[in-house]
């Protein structure tokens, strides 16, 4: 399946939970609904899934999580925040060059409207 069509999964599933729960709720509230309604359209997705450092090639473990790997191709990033702020873009670009992903989604859950807590966020590798 192409990174494109798992993203078009990934946004219905968004619209739909965000739909479901609103706005007003904490991101792992977001983040469990995601993972269940990924999951049960068939796709493989992997949560809190834990992302090296490689460095001079030594494994360095610092701690960084994507929030949902989806089908080992596009990364979500979850969060339930007033606004967006430039590190969020930077989390994501550095979990996509990590993870060697070309496909990244922002989603930012605590907005009147789902379709302006989209951020796609593509890696030129």
């Amino acid at each position: 399946m192409s990174e494109n069509k798992i993203g078009t999964l990934v946004l219905d599933a968004a619209f739909k939970v965000h739909s479901a729960l609103g706005s007003d709720l904490l991101e792992s509230s977001y983040q469990v609904c995601m993972f269940y309604e990924l999951q049960k359209i068939g796709l493989k997705v992997e949560n809190e899934k834990a992302l090296p450092l490689y460095y001079e090639e030594e494994k360095m473990d610092i701690g960084y999580r994507i929030d949902l790997l989806v089908e080992d191709k596009v990364v979500i990033e979850m969060k339930a925040v007033e606004l967006l702020a430039d590190v969020h873009l930077a989390q994501v670009l550095t979990y996509l060059k990590l993870s060697q992903c070309k496909l990244g989604y922002l989603l930012n859950f605590n907005v009147p409207l789902m379709k302006s807590g989209i951020k796609r966020v593509v890696n030129g590798l």
